[in-house]
């Protein structure tokens, strides 16, 4: 263990359990239940922040500010000047205000941060980094890949770990693996740099969350293969001397209501579309109107800024079932969304639903990327990713055939990806009425509240843990 640079200061480590919420904190996590509740102690809950995403939540807990202020208005946006929509960027400088890690530095100078697998951690200011990263060779084919800081990190863990399993990060196939890499990635960084603040990102409990809702016998088996990967890493950070704070982003609520919005400005006439290899592509800039999905928020952005056609555009949004909440003007500002980044209106679904980002009418006329797992070209955020087409004969030989087809050199279509949104049945993104599925924050030095925090000051009852 090299410990050469660090400090004596307190050392924590931030376990951010993906889903976790009261509703799930039960016979099926005996062990996060007994920590959240040992001593005396007890699960505090968080006020979620919108939008409830994973950009944005973890940006927040970071700074401890607002979207208004930290400028991700969710997991992506649409940059006017580019005429591009952005989802997913991994760069740490798309993120303002000083992080947590900086605060505590300017106070202890040689502390030192590792982040494994937040959210835009790319050329960041922490220490020690690694985060998914695929590589693209000139010929189109994606290399499975990741990225750190130092770069030697990259190789180096590799050999010892393996090949970080990406296709169980995300897609139909993600599921616990990913979990459990990154938490052996947790555990090699502690052995080999002993860090004053780890950052550990645990995603497989969201993936049947969103398959099959919070209610559904078949997220048992996540929920106890996260207790055990939780329990095993509360032990290994104990016995090195580590606080342990288990923290959450979000619960997810049952969904059984899909809203398009695209489709309802295509029936306006206020999309242009583009044919491009055989299907329809939605042509952003060339639209007076058109919305960018994520989850259960959508940014709608007006090309044509005339006060008449935003009336317009409002009148028809009113109108749209599935929809909740409508943010403009004041309460845009009021909601902590009032950023270049976000939509001219951002709507918040009802609770029972959420956006898909889907323009066609003719599944024939869908482009090309929508039936493959394509995370940045898609015009929103797409949870059917999850799933393998029902449709499919055999899915697992097409797969391989394709994979085949693939090492002998030939271009494929990995077209797998089902093209029906309602097999979706778990969501986020909005505040939950009900407060047991909203997120939370425990462990040894966490303060008590008895009704919740904010998650801007999450920021601060960390930045107080390290202080001692």
């Amino acid at each position: 263990m090299n410990t050469e640079e660090g400090d004596s200061g307190p050392r924590v480590a931030v376990l951010n359990i993906v889903g976790l919420c009261q509703r799930h904190l039960g016979k099926n996590m005996p062990k996060l239940a007994a920590y959240a509740r040992a001593d005396g102690r007890k699960e505090q809950l968080i006020r979620p922040v919108l939008p409830a995403l994973t950009c944005s939540a973890q940006a927040t807990y970071l700074t401890g500010k607002a979207p208004s202020d930290h400028g991700i208005v969710g997991n992506g946006w649409y940059d006017r000047d580019l005429q591009e929509h952005h989802f997913w960027k991994q760069s740490n400088h798309l993120v303002k205000g000083e992080k947590i890690w900086e605060s505590v530095k300017r106070k202890r100078k040689n502390f030192r941060c590792a982040n494994l697998f937040w959210w835009y951690n790319m050329h960041s200011s922490v220490d020690f980094s690694i985060t998914p990263r695929p590589l693209y060779a000139s010929d189109g084919n994606k290399i499975f890949d990741i990225h750190s800081q130092p770069m030697g990190i990259r190789e180096e863990i590799k050999r010892e770990l393996g090949e970080f399993p990406f296709p169980s990060f995300w897609g139909p196939r993600a599921g616990f693996e990913s979990s459990r890499w990154i938490a052996d990635s947790a555990q090699w960084i502690e052995q080999k740099h002993a860090p004053e603040l780890s950052l550990v990102y645990l995603p497989h409990l969201d993936y049947d969350l969103q398959r099959y809702g919070p209610n559904d016998s078949r997220i048992e088996p996540a929920l106890q293969q996260i207790d055990t990967l939780a329990g095993e890493l509360i032990d290994f950070y104990s016995k090195q001397g580590v606080q342990v704070v288990i923290l959450s982003e979000y619960g997810i609520t049952e969904t059984n209501n899909v809203v398009y919005p695209n489709r309802v400005f295509r029936h306006q006439g206020w999309l242009s579309l583009k044919q491009e290899f055989n299907g329809e592509t939605l042509d952003c800039g060339g639209s007076r109107v058109f919305a960018l999905t994520d989850h259960q928020v959508c940014h709608v952005y007006l090309q044509d800024r005339s006060e008449s056609f935003r009336n317009k555009v409002l009148h028809i949004l009113e109108s749209m079932d599935g929809v909740g909440q409508i943010l403009e003007g004041e309460t845009r500002i009021q909601a902590g969304l009032n950023h270049e980044r976000a939509g001219d209106f951002v709507l918040l679904a009802k609770e029972d639903a959420w956006f898909a980002y889907y323009y066609w009418e003719d599944d024939n006329q869908a482009p090309e990327f929508a039936r493959c797992i394509d995370i940045h070209r898609k015009y929103g955020y797409d949870p059917a990713e999850l799933f393998i087409d029902p449709n499919i004969s055999f899915p697992s030989l097409r797969v391989a055939s394709k994979l085949v087809a693939k090492k002998l050199g030939f271009r494929i279509h990995m077209d797998i990806i089902p093209l029906d949104p309602t097999l979706v049945q778990g969501s986020h993104g909005i505040i939950p009425q009900d407060p047991i599925d909203w997120p939370l924050i425990f462990g040894p030095g966490i303060q008590s509240k008895e009704d919740s925090f904010e998650s801007t000051e999450v920021h601060t009852l960390l930045k107080n843990l390290l202080s001692g």
